[in-house]
């Protein structure tokens, strides 16, 4: 039987840091803020993409053992589909998506949400453990690393969206497969880099992300430009 309170220190160690990010990516959006009820429905769906995401992510393993980049790809498109479709379904379909932005501040608060659960499970076994070092070390650099690739493979969708927010039906679709893809790419190029490059794959993940997140904030000015 698991302590209570380890429960609830993993949810805060997981879910107060993404609640940090989140509060950052929404100042983005201070003049025409979301409505917070939508925020949180798209923040818990995208903890409860996690729920959804992990047996199948086993039962791919299950299938192809010994397949590390097939494993690995077929994770990452999960991952990644599941957080969209928290997002859609969460903000994006309402009709409080009305402008070009809000794409990606619905695509960003789905990704926070998947990391504030997947965060809690990854520092779970070492507070099980007793090991507290192992546990905050591993939370500081989840923090750091794995919290922003997910909302910059998030953030490609949903700026891919917003350019094409004004665009037809199709257009749309498109635009979004696109990204998805492009999201998935990078997405895979950071896990193969940490797992075949070692320390340098670390640390030139690390840079790449950082570089996404910089990115990142540029085009969320430059969205707030094309609205109407």
């Amino acid at each position: 039987m698991i302590d209570t309170d380890i429960i609830l220190y993993a949810l805060m160690g997981g879910i107060l840091p993404a609640l940090v990010w989140l509060a950052f990516w929404l100042r983005e959006d201070y003049k025409h803020p979301e409505p917070r009820k939508l925020l949180l429905k798209t923040f818990l769906l995208g903890m409860g993409a996690v729920i959804l995401v992990l047996p199948l992510q086993k039962a791919v393993d299950a299938w192809f053992p010994g397949f590390i980049f097939v494993a690995m790809l077929l994770w990452v498109i999960l991952e990644e589909v599941f957080k969209f479709g928290a997002a859609y379904i969460g903000g994006i379909k309402s009709v409080e998506d009305n402008e070009p932005v809000d794409p990606i501040v619905y695509m960003v608060t789905a990704a926070l949400g998947f990391v504030a659960l997947e965060n809690t499970l990854f520092i779970l076994d070492p507070l099980i453990e007793k090991e507290i070092i192992h546990s905050v070390v591993a939370g500081n650099l989840r923090f750091i690393g794995a919290s922003l690739l997910h909302v910059v493979s998030s953030g490609i969708v949903g700026v891919a969206m917003a350019f094409s927010f004004y665009k037809s039906r199709k257009k749309r679709i498109t635009n979004t497969l696109i990204g998805l893809i492009v999201a998935i790419v990078f997405h895979v190029g950071f896990n193969l880099a940490i797992v075949h490059w070692d320390n340098f794959g670390t640390m030139f993940s690390f840079g790449l992300v950082w570089v996404g997140v910089v990115s990142l904030l540029l085009v969320f000015e430059k969205v707030k430009t094309i609205a109407r």
